[in-house]
């Protein structure tokens, strides 16, 4: 080696040294903090085992699905929106608050916040595949998945073919699901919600159609179009549902609705059924708070104040704001009954936000928000999982041979101890004066009077069952 070529290579390994010298004497840097984790787009398997806030018209407004998610429910669906409602609605952004609103002429017709976007299914009533999807385009942009509505009874779906008459319809069903499969795009998920059909061979049929049209997910109600919510859930008929659907090897998830009571007792109903997760409404219309692991008590003090002040700062409508606190009944452990009265009655007479400031005290709903906030990103909704052990999926399935053994005629009988006398069935009964009103209809504002359907609509009747008269 040359003198010039080794004094090069010195003064090289000099600078080498003096570098690793310089980077021993550095104070150590603190590690990095951990990246959020990045919640991907909705597949089957975000569906299981999972517990969820139904959709629910008017009860299943934007702050209750907040607070929802604040208290553990994994996903939220929105509330039914008929297609035609939705096709000519403006969108409009709060520049505050973010709150992403879709307004008809006088009234918004679907508030959303983008917190709730990961978590949020849409839900839509239709009977129409052109229009449905015409309505998924608007909103899909905020929301992560659409879900037909299958299942409500009530005349103001049904005399249209939509809800329930398409239990009867199967081919518009169908072809619906199929169409929105179709045109959304592979980040939207697709899903649908139906009831029972009075005979199990033809609920079979039915889920084996609807599991070919590329859902991701079946929420099945586990009441025929004929039963109200006084009725008890036939759960018992959900298992054999699971196992045909896991059967069919498409990856599926099905989702129990019905009598479920909160986070705890979604275990009970999923070890009885084999449902891979549950989708709770009555219960969460009561107290949002219930998929917690320890559900708030006395709603009066720890869940109505902050209530008022989220939708104070969210501007949301009084009158819809009144009705979910009207709705909420929870358990009393320090508020006497004379209070909880007291409280009822001023909301009642009260005609609008500052007629309360007096019970709310400051307007701090923005430390409401942040609260929410803080929760969701430090538990995401969607990583709230429940596993259910094969154990007491075993133990469940032993209380359900007993019971047929004991019965003696092959039929089940009452095996869910929470619903095994008359008393305790009080507790399963719709609360008087919560029936969920009709969703925004296909009279929605801006709708165009010479509008008209490309293809045209099943028929409004359906003399296979017919929805019965129910009394206020």
């Amino acid at each position: 080696m040359s003198s010039t070529s080794l004094r090069k290579f010195y003064l090289s390994l000099r600078s080498a040294l003096s570098k690793m010298t310089r980077r021993s004497h550095s104070p150590e840097l603190s590690p990095r903090p951990l990246k959020k984790q990045k919640l991907g787009h909705l597949t089957s398997e975000d569906y299981k085992n999972g517990v969820f806030l139904a959709p629910m018209v008017r009860s299943g407004a934007l702050p209750t699905r907040l607070f929802a998610l604040k208290h553990g429910a994994t996903m939220v669906w929105g509330p039914e929106i008929v297609d035609k409602a939705m096709l000519h609605a403006k969108r409009e952004v709060d520049p505050v608050t973010g709150v992403i609103s879709y307004n008809g002429v006088s009234r918004a017709i679907f508030t959303t916040h983008p917190l709730e976007k990961p978590y949020l299914i849409y839900q839509i009533g239709s009977a129409d595949p052109d229009l449905a999807v015409q309505a998924a385009k608007v909103v899909m942009h905020d929301v992560s998945g659409i879900d037909l509505n299958c299942g409500c009874p009530k005349p103001f779906s049904t005399h249209a073919g939509m809800g329930a008459a398409l239990l009867t319809n199967p081919d518009v069903l169908c072809s619906i699901l199929v169409a929105l499969r179709k045109a959304m795009p592979p980040e939207i998920s697709v899903s649908a919600k139906i009831r029972l059909l009075p005979s199990q061979e033809d609920t079979l049929k039915l889920v084996e159609r609807i599991c070919g049209t590329g859902i991701s997910a079946l929420t099945v109600h586990c009441r025929t179009r004929n039963m109200r919510d006084r009725d008890r859930a036939m759960i018992e008929r959900l298992r054999e549902i699971v196992n045909f659907v896991e059967g069919l090897g498409k990856g599926i998830a099905v989702v129990e609705n019905g009598d479920c009571l909160g986070w705890e007792d979604a275990k009970r109903v999923r070890g009885a059924t084999g449902a891979h997760s549950v989708m709770i409404a009555r219960a969460a219309e009561a107290n949002p708070t219930c998929f917690s692991d320890t559900p708030l008590v006395d709603l009066d003090k720890t869940l109505v104040p902050s209530y008022l002040r989220l939708s104070k700062y969210f501007d949301h409508n009084w009158g819809l704001t009144k009705f979910c606190i009207a709705q909420f009944k929870g358990e009393r452990v320090t508020v006497k009954k004379s209070e909880a009265t007291n409280l009822r009655q001023m909301l009642s007479k009260a005609k609008g936000f500052d007629a309360v400031k007096e019970f709310v005290g400051d307007w701090t709903g923005e430390d409401e928000m942040k609260e929410i906030i803080e929760a969701i990103e430090k538990n995401p909704p969607r990583l709230r999982r429940m596993y259910i052990s094969a154990d007491s999926t075993a133990t469940v399935n032993d209380t359900l041979s007993k019971s047929v053994t004991a019965n003696g005629n092959g039929v089940v009988a009452s095996v869910i101890p929470s619903v095994a006398s008359s008393k305790e069935d009080e507790a399963y009964a719709t609360p008087q004066n919560t029936q969920n009103p009709e969703p925004p209809s296909s009279g929605a504002p801006f709708l165009p009077k010479e509008f008209q359907s490309i293809d045209p609509l099943p028929p409004k009747a359906d003399p296979v069952t017919p929805t019965p008269t129910v009394s206020a």
